[in-house]
């Protein structure tokens, strides 16, 4: 007997809406997604900022059908990111406000690059990589996402953009959560344009940082360096850490590196980490750990688009414990955030 009669049996009324109306909402789940991302590619939310707009003015700034535009606006009235008057001017939420650019920890280029056609196109086949037990990226582009990305730089900078916003909204947690003052140096592995890094200096003055990441990456760290005025103690350097990382490290920070790999190839990661890193280093990963027990985490859904683009994986603590000690090291501490991010320290043994 379903809920929905014994609801009925008993006289209570049905809590929320019914079953299949849920099911089909998540099952069109694509078109929120598309709708908020071309909110996020046309900087919507920068105008919207100004004041409420009609469809028509919007499309006039933007260059966009305006017939088109009022219907992606209107299904983003009834998930709560926009809202609308009687005279359908639309406005911001304050979950809209989230994809304007210039609020802090924006999700605009995030919601950009995730409907980039690269990053879009092989969650077709996710059932395809089920069966095969292979990323749908590799078969569909002929090579590893981070291959395409260092021969794409449009597109690879939108997706740096992105990464970006995840660290800024990262950093301020692991400021809140952990005090980075005893290390003397950090190198951020795989730092992107470094805005880890930087938020951890301009908190704390006595502390060096090096950003490491491929060349074509750090390329676009150092004008951010520079501009944020912290060019005396934070510099960069350009290699690939499956062969060697920078020496000379008090704490190696690796922020969502790990999880972009299988077991074996982040192996490999550690342990260049372990031969550069001094005996009395920290190694520090952070990620967002699979709960135990099945709990709603946003590591399950994460772990889906790790299988999908770059077979990687979200792990669990035990993983962690695990991997790390293939590597040569004891993971000694777990340390929750208010973002979902964890910070996973480890030493060398």
């Amino acid at each position: 007997m379903t809920q929905e009669v014994d609801s009925r049996l008993t006289g209570d009324a049905p809590s929320g809406p019914p079953p299949e109306a849920l099911m089909m909402q998540m099952i069109f789940g694509k078109a929120i997604t598309q709708a908020i991302s071309v909110v996020a590619r046309y900087r919507i939310a920068d105008l919207l900022a100004k004041g409420p707009m009609t469809a028509v003015e919007i499309a006039e700034a933007t260059g966009l059908h305006a017939g088109h535009l009022y219907r992606v606006l209107r299904a983003l009235v009834g998930v709560n990111v926009l809202t609308a008057d009687h005279e359908a001017r639309f406005a911001l939420t304050s979950l809209g406000e989230m994809l304007r650019s210039d609020v802090p920890g924006s999700m605009r280029p995030i919601a950009t690059y995730v409907c980039d056609p690269w990053s879009w196109k092989p969650w077709g086949e996710l059932a395809a990589s089920v069966k095969s037990g292979q990323p749908v990226f590799d078969r569909m582009f002929g090579e590893g996402v981070f291959d395409y990305l260092g021969k794409h730089p449009e597109e690879a900078a939108t997706f740096n953009e992105g990464m970006t916003g995840f660290s800024e909204r990262a950093a301020s947690a692991m400021l809140e959560a952990y005090d980075f003052s005893p290390f003397g140096t950090i190198i951020d592995v795989g730092g992107g344009h470094g805005a880890i890094l930087t938020a951890i200096l301009q908190k704390h003055k006595n502390v060096r940082g090096i950003v490491f990441d491929a060349p074509s990456v750090v390329e676009g760290a150092a004008s951010a360096i520079q501009s944020s005025g912290l060019s005396d103690r934070l510099s960069t350097a350009a290699g690939n850490f499956f062969a060697s990382v920078p020496t000379g490290g008090d704490l190696y920070l690796l922020k969502h590196i790990i999880h972009d790999w299988n077991d074996e190839k982040a192996t490999a990661i550690l342990k260049s980490c372990r031969e550069a890193i001094g005996p009395q280093g920290r190694l520090m990963l952070v990620e967002i750990v699979v709960p135990p027990n099945f709990a709603p985490s946003f590591a399950n859904l994460l772990d889906l688009e790790m299988m999908v683009i770059c077979d990687g994986k979200e792990r669990t603590e035990d993983e962690y414990r695990v991997l790390l000690a293939g590597a040569g090291f004891e993971l000694t501490s777990i340390t929750p955030t208010s973002q979902p991010h964890s910070l996973i320290e480890a030493v060398p043994i």
